[in-house]
């Protein structure tokens, strides 16, 4: 197979085993076509408000002030005397977008859907907005047009402030909330004078969406103990006040409003949201007004957080709900369809209605959920043969009419307990059959992916053995035997394909299924080859073999287990640093090998510092780039020196540029971080100074000269002006550390290989890129090379995760951006972060190719042994996957995805 096939075949391999992840774990729940359900009494409220206050914690919403009084005393209030309170149990991840969704939809979305789309719908669905006669909002550009698009008809309104508003630098992010208030009360006050607004607004079931997300701003940008995130929220209680009363007004307290206060999210101590953590998935639930129940006193109630007693309310009955459980509770409330996909189970504690209106909306939504059930199912028999398919034994068709029938004749007795009773039975049987027609597939299209990519690993080591080592014979491939191993495995091929096409499976399945056909056919087509390999094998040393196997699992188990464990890093930087000891290299090269000890023992220290929670030092952004600009100048010095002190005009020049641009970027950030501090905003000019050296950061390398130290110098110089910026404080240090060990390893390296006897003539110090490589003087690989591909791997794994954590969110503080911008942009923001977790990870391919020209071997020999590594940690990491839980606990998939990248 020639080079241009082989690439081909490999990004195809792979891109299908990354495509393969989003048919497996990651489709969406969604099921359409179901008839909507509503319950048949009247409700008890014309109209819903819904105050939802982003960001808001609910320990900072309940408890009091160190001087005992509650910085939310409206709302306090309501607890006390007018309405029903609780904690609503959020699911993570913990973003802005999933917990509206579960709110107004009812439903938890699947996690790709948040990359699919932030301000519109990936996929169509129902939503309390869709179901309403009318719906007003207000609020943030990024959150309200996504429930009105998927809108049936015109009848849900959107008034959102620009995105440009939405500033973490800004002096007071409460104006967020006080433009919302502002334009609710603009709004009544047009429609007392127009006729038709003024009908509109009192119709039934009437939604009015005042999204809040001043207090989510001030928390990133000041954390949530700070006093500008508890002042916002008295300007919050204050608003709604006000909000509450003109309402009362407008509508000549005719008592059909109900009200409803609750929040996407929570927010840790440091200012970011995504995990599990308790401050970030308990949110407060407040309800008062129509058809909501009043405070109920008790005598006692325990649960396990213990909060009540730290927030004085263990006298009020605390009602906690699931997030999705507030959908049915609005809908019930006003009287409309239940949201389709809604996954919620109606909270009856929070109903001031009769025992027979609460089984009725009970059994109502026992039905909603049941026909989401019987429509999974029906799909899911369409595309299986009938004597394959398997149905959920625990909700057969007899037993949802005898389940229906039995609720049916309770309420007609008025056994309304027992209605509520039977039909949580049958919702809990619902979900979980949900459940398993959603997951039905994930089994046989796993083993599919997986045949298919083991035998594409397969391939590739017959592969290595045969063109980059000596351990085969080259013989003549047998036409006849090959022509008959070709049609052996076309037919098995169009037997798969038949066996999908009478299943009306989707095309993704064909790919799936018919892609380990031609790759196993090439695997079986190298018979010489695994002869000659296995033959090897039996007459190599039984204990030799056994060591390097278990050295080899115990070495990507190591790799597989720092994604989980950054301490892992640590450990395996240790052992690197003994590795000269247990070789005898030190004998030979002791500066070398003490300065390689020492940096591995420096960069170990790294995985053990904290991820989250630590506050800006830019102190420490400073000293790494006084130290940066410290090894500039003497490495300009030295090269003064070794040319007879001449340094060409054009060299210099980009050299000096690059200092510049160092010493620039230190000013940058700390005066940026200053002007933030004293709530003056970014300056215009730091700004522009950013981004122009972040562009310059990109090119400026190119210009440098192609000899070995100077054109690494000048990419460790380039990428550290930009990284300088995109840091706030021990992290500005991890690329010098890392860098010093690349520098290290190199040299490392030409000392192993003159260890093993491959003497190499050319010195480090006049190895020019620029020259083109003899080919004839590439060696064959030996067993000393997989140790060097295990090593680019084992820095790879270091670079994403020796500060941080890309497959968490939550580990993303967004001081990191602010000398690029302020203003709320996801899009960009993840850009600049991947781009900061990519520096390290540029460094470390470069001195990987430098490793790869001093010894003397082809990049296409030792890019195959990494290849091999990186594809037994992505089969690893395919069975780890989750399709739940938080960023970090979803990033297995990210740490998929990375596997993949590095292979490209």
């Amino acid at each position: 197979m020639n080079m241009l096939i082989f690439i081909i075949a490999g990004l195809l391999v792979h891109c299908v085993f990354l495509a393969s992840i989003f048919d497996i774990y990651f489709t969406s729940p969604l099921v359409h076509g179901m008839t909507p359900q509503r319950t048949p009494l009247p409700p008890p409220a014309k109209r819903l408000v819904l105050f939802v206050a982003d960001g808001l914690r609910a320990d900072t919403l309940y408890e009091l002030d160190d001087n005992g009084t509650s910085r939310a005393p409206y709302l306090r209030s309501i607890i006390e005397y007018k309405g029903s309170w609780g904690v609503s149990h959020t699911h993570v991840p913990t973003e802005s977008r999933p917990g509206h969704v579960a709110l107004i939809a009812g439903f938890y979305e699947d996690v790709s859907a948040v990359a699919k789309g932030w301000k519109e719908n990936p996929v169509e669905f129902d939503s309390i907005f869709n179901e309403s006669k009318y719906t007003w909002s207000w609020g943030s550009p990024d959150i309200l047009p996504m429930f009105a698009k998927g809108a049936s008809g015109d009848h849900v309104y959107t008034y959102c402030y620009t995105a440009e508003k939405e500033d973490f630098g800004a002096q007071d992010a409460t104006k967020l909330d006080t433009w919302v208030f502002d334009h609710v009360k603009n709004f009544f006050q047009a429609a007392r004078s127009n006729q038709t607004l003024f009908s509109k607004v009192n119709e039934e079931k009437v939604v009015l969406f005042l999204h809040l997300l001043g207090i989510d701003t001030n928390g990133h940008a000041h954390r949530p103990n700070s006093r500008e995130y508890k002042d916002n929220i008295r300007k919050v209680d204050e608003g709604i006040n006000n909000i509450v009363s003109m309402l009362e007004d407008f509508y000549g307290n005719d008592g059909k409003t109900a009200f409803i206060l609750t929040s996407d999210h929570g927010m840790t101590d440091w200012g970011s949201h995504g995990a599990g953590h308790p401050s970030e998935t308990l949110t407060p639930l407040i309800a008062w007004g129509a058809g909501v129940n009043y405070p109920q006193k008790v005598a006692s109630q325990f649960f396990e957080d213990e909060f009540l007693k730290e927030w004085k309310l263990e006298k009020w009955k605390r009602l906690d709900v699931n997030q999705a459980d507030i959908a049915p509770l609005m809908a019930s409330l006003i009287g409309v369809p239940f949201p389709l996909n809604s996954v919620g189970i109606l909270p009856l504690d929070y109903l001031n209605n009769s025992a027979h209106f609460k089984a009725e909306s009970m059994f109502t939504n026992a039905v909603q959920i049941l026909e989401q059930f019987k429509m999974k199912m029906t799909q899911k028999k369409e595309t299986t043969l009938s004597f394959l398919f398997t149905p959920f034994q625990l909700l057969s068709d007899t037993e949802q009419i005898n389940i229906l029938r039995k609720a049916r004749s309770y309420i007609h007795q008025e056994k309304y307990h027992e209605v509520v009773s039977l039909c949580e039975t049958l919702i809990s049987l619902a979900l979980e059959g949900l459940s398993y027609y959603h997951t039905y597939d994930r089994l046989f299209l796993g083993i599919s992916v997986v045949m298919g990519f083991v035998g594409w690993t397969s391939y590739v080591i017959l592969l290595i053995v045969k063109t980059h080592t000596s351990l085969t014979r080259s013989t003549q491939d047998n036409k006849a035997s090959t022509v008959l191993l070709l049609y052996g495995f076309a037919a098995i091929g169009i037997l798969i394909a038949f066996f999908l096409l009478i299943q009306t499976c989707p095309w993704t399945y064909y790919i799936y299924c018919l892609l380990p056909v031609p790759v196993w056919y090439a695997v079986v087509k190298e018979f010489r080859v695994i002869q000659d390999l296995v033959s090897l094998l039996l007459v190599f040393p039984l204990g030799q073999s056994i060591g390097f196997l278990v050295a080899g699992a115990l070495g990507i188990e190591i790799l597989v287990f720092s994604f989980f464990y950054r301490s892992t890093l640590t450990v395996g930087l240790i052992a690197f640093a003994g590795w000269p000891l247990i070789t005898r290299l030190w004998a030979q090269a002791k500066v070398t090998t003490l300065s390689w000890t020492l940096l591995c023992l420096l960069l170990a220290m790294f995985p053990l510092m904290p991820v989250v929670g630590r506050e800006p030092n830019i102190s420490l952004v400073t000293v790494a780039s006084l130290v940066i600009l410290l090894i500039s100048s003497f490495s300009l010095a030295f090269l003064c020196k070794s040319k007879n002190k001449y340094v060409p005009k054009k060299d210099l020049t980009v050299l000096l540029f690059q200092m510049l641009s160092i010493a620039l970027s230190t000013y940058v950030v700390n005066s940026t971080h200053s002007s933030l501090h004293h709530k003056q905003g970014l300056p215009v000019i730091n700004q522009i100074i950013s981004w122009i050296t972040l562009a310059s950061s990109l090119f400026v390398p190119l210009l440098s000269p192609t000899f070995f130290f100077q054109r690494l110098l000048s990419i460790l110089l380039s990428l550290m002006s930009s990284y300088l910026l995109l840091s706030t404080g021990y992290e500005a240090l991890f690329p010098l550390a890392l860098s010093g060990l690349m520098f290290a390893w190199i040299y490392m390296e030409k000392e192993a290989l003159q260890h093993y006897g491959d003497s190499l003539k050319t010195k480090l110090a006049v190895l020019n890129f620029s020259y083109t490589t003899d080919i004839t003087q590439f060696r064959q690989l030996h067993l000393d090379d997989i140790r060097r591909s295990f090593f680019f791997v084992f820095f790879i794994v270091t670079a994403f995760f020796g500060t941080g954590n890309i497959a968490s969110v939550n580990s993303f503080d967004p001081a990191s951006i602010y000398c690029f911008l302020t203003v709320f942009n996801p899009f960009i923001m993840g850009s600049l972060l991947v781009w900061k977790i990519a520096i390290p990870f540029v460094l470390v391919s470069c001195a990987f190719e430098a490793v790869q020209v001093t010894t003397q071997l082809s990049s296409k020999s030792l890019f195959l042994i990494v290849l091999v590594i990186s594809d037994i940690m992505a089969l690893h990491f395919f069975f780890l996957v989750k399709d739940y839980g938080s960023w970090l606990d979803i990033g297995t998939r990210s740490k998929f995805m990375q596997e993949s990248c590095w292979k490209g």
